[in-house]
């Protein structure tokens, strides 16, 4: 029976490199699907490991507990501790009109320790005051930055650092902290892998120290959610494209078993006469389809892992993790279980030629059932058309289950098309929503850049939610100080409150007519930013002032509408669930050290916890964005317009590193179906024509011309195309409104429906056209091979 497998292999040449082909297809997805589902956490989890992360981060206040009580106090559960360090929050913002949310700054003398151990990656640790380690995160300052912190103390960076735990943004010598805002205290507990264990050692940290004295507490748990939130986005649309290869395997494998039985069944006769056992032809034909199965799923399994690299890359160099890959087991389940599907699926096709019986396999050979199709070439015969085309046309009818093998086929791989133009549609609008900034050029105070042109901070963001030590604030860059009246070196830090007198701002009205009266101009605003603090929450958020409609950059709304009076303003989802506020309710909040309430008239999707309003009091916008005319060049105008006190740049959005590897991994994935819908549609080609070979010898002998026979060929699955493509395009759009979703809900996100109405009806019709394409892709080499056969040659084949 080996020699049977091994005749049968390579024997079908065609065949064999098409399960092949299709199964590397299903593994590489269900690769990258399970394992980077699995892997997400593996970045965070060894970097915990390796700086002995914190599982507890607790804040008390100084003046309930003091450090020694701190120190003193034995939690059950702990077997590590490290601290009370002193932490205070710090403002770097030196301007009125862009405020970054307060920052965590914690004072440490050393960076290692018992728990969190903190590396630093370049520079040094501080050795005294005047000194300051930042984050890789927030503040973005290089070893040698002078920060002008709040009361005009001046620090300079000596080193950046990262703390897999999220102590702080930043570091200072415990020396420099005047006023201490809360005690700093981390935990590591024997029992913390889940969030009853984790609230369980929260209460034994509360219950050691005096009544009220904590007042703040985070959870590892949090940290790795939201570490692991980027890698899980990619989870949805590969689980898409893993059960897309799948059908697809199940429909090619199942076709290819299916007609090799079929082109087969002289030779089951006669392997039966000799005394070959039913369950032993069955296997034979199982193993001819699982030997090809087996090295694609080889090599499909390799490329899944290779093509996971650049996704866990990106977290493994925010988190400071290495040899991050797949786990070999993820590996090993995903290559079992789709070459479980492809035996299942032969075994299933192959079972006919174990119930032939010896007698008829022998007799009846391959031909096809009398009077298969017959009625419809009859009816196509009397039509006005081409007998090739008629011919052709009717072909589809004679052999009905591979008919509806390609149809499926074709069907498959116009959703796949589909699904990813519109997935690449969605996420483009989703960054452009997400970044706000849509603008051509952009106008910031000198008094935040330091007079160097296009040095604009890039908008800030509030902390992640969390309780105390949370490693949050915005990407802001904190301007180098250049003022000759700042407080000296190594002043302490005041703990809180900002001494440094705002910078003068232009008027708004001024800047906007002035930008209004430039030719070129299409639209203008201005915005500040400040943080802001609402009842029940604890943690700041951004609060964005506009003055002018900035409607039309880039916000897209998920209920209600933009704001167009006083008073009135829209929300980001994640304020609004923080709040519990809903859009219709009054919300009241505190920003620039005045109370305002404000109508929510809107959800607006951000990524950030914040709010948009029109002007308020003491927040004069620092930053101006421009909308050109059409044809407009934006660094002429920018040459061209002049204003005092802003520095004027064209405006360069960088695209999200993220937004690329999904739109490389769809585009991968996606021509790799499309092959292997095309494929099928060849291999079904070749099985048909090989079944009637000498009716092709019949027809050319009453003079049918070679090109007349490719006609005859492409006629017999143009129409099945077209209706593949029919069918597929509804598929792909329906599953991408499935999948961007999802793909939103893991990063905690809800979409608007702009963002998932992407298609418009020309390229719709395009990509309906896609299916006939696919089946013109597959029947050109089997028309050609038709076209070439002798008619002698085929009169002669049974």
């Amino acid at each position: 029976m080996s020699g049977v497998i091994r005749g049968g292999v390579r024997r079908r040449r065609v065949q064999t490199a098409v399960v092949a082909l299709v199964s590397a297809a299903a593994v590489t997805a269900t690769v990258l699907g399970a394992g980077l589902l699995v892997a997400s956490r593996t970045p965070f989890d060894s970097a915990f490991a390796a700086q002995n992360g914190a599982h507890l981060i607790v804040e008390a206040d100084p003046g309930v507990a003091t450090a020694e009580q701190f120190a003193a106090a034995t939690p059950a559960g702990v077997v590590a501790r490290s601290g009370p360090y002193p932490l205070t929050i710090v403002n770097f913002g030196s301007g009125p009109g862009l405020r970054p949310p307060p920052l965590t700054v914690v004072g440490r003398a050393e960076p290692g320790g018992d728990v969190d151990r903190v590396e630093v990656t370049a520079g040094r640790w501080v050795t005294g005051p005047g000194e300051i380690v930042v984050g890789e995160g927030p503040v973005r300052a290089g070893v040698g930055t002078r920060l002008t912190a709040e009361g005009g103390v001046v620090l300079t960076v000596v080193g950046t650092a990262r703390s897999v735990s999220g102590t702080a943004v930043a570091w200072i010598h415990p020396s420099a902290i005047g006023t201490v805002r809360s005690w700093q205290m981390l935990y590591r507990f024997g029992a913390a892998g889940t969030p009853d264990e984790m609230a369980a050692a929260r209460a034994a940290v509360t219950g050691a120290l005096p009544a009220g004295a904590v007042t703040g507490a985070r959870s590892w748990l949090d940290v790795r959610k939201r570490a692991v939130r980027e890698a899980a986005v990619f989870v949805p649309f590969l689980v898409a494209f893993a059960l897309l290869s799948i059908v697809m395997a199940v429909l090619v494998v199942g076709t290819v078993v299916a007609g090799t039985v079929g082109a087969a069944t002289r030779r089951i006769g006669i392997l039966k006469a000799l005394g070959c056992t039913p369950a032993g032809i069955v296997r034979a034909f199982v193993a001819q389809a699982l030997l090809p199965a087996v090295a694609g799923a080889v090599g499909g399994a390799v490329a899944g892992n290779l093509i996971a690299l650049p996704v866990l890359a990106q977290t493994e160099e925010v988190l400071g993790s290495s040899n991050t890959a797949i786990d070999v087991w993820v590996t090993v389940l995903a290559t079992a279980g789709v070459l479980a599907v492809v035996a299942v699926t032969a075994l299933a096709a192959a079972a006919r030629a174990g119930r032939l019986r010896t007698v008829d396999a022998i007799a009846v050979g391959r031909a096809p059932a009398p009077g298969s199709g017959r009625w419809v070439a009859r009816v196509l015969a009397r039509m006005p058309m081409s007998p090739a085309v008629g011919l052709g046309a009717a072909r589809p009818f004679a052999r009905p289950v591979r008919t509806l093998a390609i149809l499926l086929a074709v069907a498959s791989g116009a959703a796949a098309g589909t699904f990813a133009v519109g997935l690449a549609s969605s996420l483009v609008r989703i960054q452009s929503a997400a970044t706000q900034n849509t603008a051509d050029v952009t106008l910031v105070s000198t008094a935040l850049t330091g007079g160097t042109p296009g040095a604009a901070p890039p908008p800030a963001a509030p902390p992640p939610p969390g309780g105390a030590g949370t490693d949050g604030g915005p990407p802001a860059v904190a301007p180098p100080d250049r003022s000759s009246g700042a407080a000296p070196a190594g002043a302490a830090l005041p703990g809180g409150s900002s001494g440094q007198a705002p910078s003068p701002l232009p008027e708004a009205s001024a800047v906007l007519a002035a930008i209004a009266a430039e030719d070129g101009t299409r639209a203008a605003y201005g915005f500040a930013q400040a943080p802001g603090t609402a009842p029940g929450l604890t943690d700041p958020f951004t609060v964005n002032a506009y003055t002018g409609d900035a409607s039309w950059d880039g916000f897209e709304m998920v209920s209600g509408r933009w704001f167009t009076a006083p008073g009135e303003a829209v929300a980001g989802g994640q304020f609004l669930s923080a709040t519990g506020a809903r859009v219709g309710d009054t919300a009241t909040i505190t920003v620039a050290g005045a109370v305002t309430r404000l109508l929510i008239v809107g959800e607006v999707f951000d990524t950030n916890p914040s709010v948009f309003t029109g002007p308020l009091p003491g927040l004069e916008p620092a930053e101006y964005r421009i909308a050109l005319t059409p044809g407009t060049d934006a660094d002429d105008y920018a040459d061209g317009l002049t204003i005092d006190g802003l520095t004027v740049a064209p405006n360069d959005t960088e695209i999200d590193p993220l937004l690329l590897v999904v739109q490389g991994l769809t585009a991968t994935l996606t021509l790799l179906l499309v092959a292997v819908a095309a494929l099928g549609v060849f291999n079904m080609l070749v099985l048909d024509l090989r079944d009637r070979v000498h009716d092709l010898g019949v027809y050319k002998a009453l003079g049918m011309t070679p090109r007349q026979t490719v006609v005859m060929v492409v006629a017999s699955v143009a129409g099945v195309g077209l209706l593949g493509g029919l069918l597929g395009v509804p598929a792909g759009v329906l599953l991408q409104r499935l999948v961007v979703p999802a793909m939103a809900a893991s990063g905690g996100l809800r979409l608007p429906s702009s963002m998932l109405d992407v298609y418009a009806p020309l390229p719709l019709i395009l990509l309906a056209l896609g299916g006939p394409a696919i089946a013109l892709a597959g029947a050109l080499l089997p028309a050609g091979w038709a076209a070439r056969t002798r008619t002698a040659s085929a009169l002669r084949t049974e």
